[in-house]
């Protein structure tokens, strides 16, 4: 049963019908592993940290630097030199006493990663380099966990769920291939609009409580493509790719 306090705090999404009281419930139970506390990580820190789900476990082995503080809204110019992590928990704490916060200061890596997810009832990935995108893809795959996987680019973001463990659905490497060598485009090198990390950070939040609560359309297998330069966001499929070697 939901507290008084639960109640109140979570009033807005328990009179939405398509989440109610029982959906509530579902993200207060809930584990959600959060790769990257960046630009994109920070709203969705902060959107599931506010909406109650349960546990949270963020792994990113970076510390605030001043070049962050342009969309990485976790942070503020006192928490430079400071784990990411670190502040993270700060932050968690400050927004909801419901939530257990779990802070992992570690590179996720193909070596760690099965080990660093487990036990998670969803993943959501917002790092910033192919390679472990690649590893996170794997190991939540390996485990059956639902991906929530978001990119930005310049003026573009991505974002996509995979279940590649179902017969019509895909898996991220469906979608990218498997090339772990594929050059990285830093943000650092080419840039990044600010706001759009927050908007991709929030909209794979959004997605995350999709999957923990059920609300609306299964978005498993489409592809948002968000274009800021055109102020357009088109949809598309993507399909399972029968010579995935994922599949195996």
């Amino acid at each position: 049963m939901l507290s008084d306090a639960q109640l109140d705090r979570y009033a807005r999404h328990i009179v939405l019908r398509e989440i109610g009281g029982e959906g509530q419930r579902r993200l207060l139970d809930a584990h959600v592993a959060v790769i990257g506390a960046g630009g994109i990580g920070s709203p969705v820190i902060q959107y599931l940290a506010a909406a109650g789900v349960g546990r949270l476990t963020v792994i990113d082995d970076d510390v605030v630097a001043l070049s962050n503080l342009q969309r990485q809204t976790l942070f503020g110019a006192a928490d430079i030199g400071a784990l990411k992590t670190d502040t993270a928990r700060r932050a968690v704490a400050r927004l909801n006493e419901d939530v257990a916060f779990n802070g992992i200061s570690d590179r996720l890596a193909p070596d760690n990663a099965a080990a660093l997810l487990r036990g998670a009832d969803l993943v959501v990935d917002g790092c910033d380099n192919f390679a472990t995108r690649l590893a996170v893809a794997d190991a939540a795959l390996a485990a059956r966990i639902p991906l929530v996987s978001a990119a930005v680019g310049q003026f573009e973001g991505q974002l996509a769920v995979y279940r590649g463990w179902e017969d019509d659905k895909p898996c991220y490497r469906c979608f990218v291939g498997g090339d772990p060598d594929r050059p990285d485009a830093s943000c650092a090198d080419q840039g990044v609009l600010g706001a759009l990390t927050g908007v991709m950070g929030s909209l794979a939040a959004m997605e995350a409580i999709r999957a923990l609560t059920g609300f609306g359309e299964d978005s498993a297998g489409k592809l948002l493509i968000v274009d800021a330069l055109a102020f357009r966001f088109r949809t598309i499929a993507v399909p399972k790719d029968p010579g995935c070697s994922c599949r195996a």
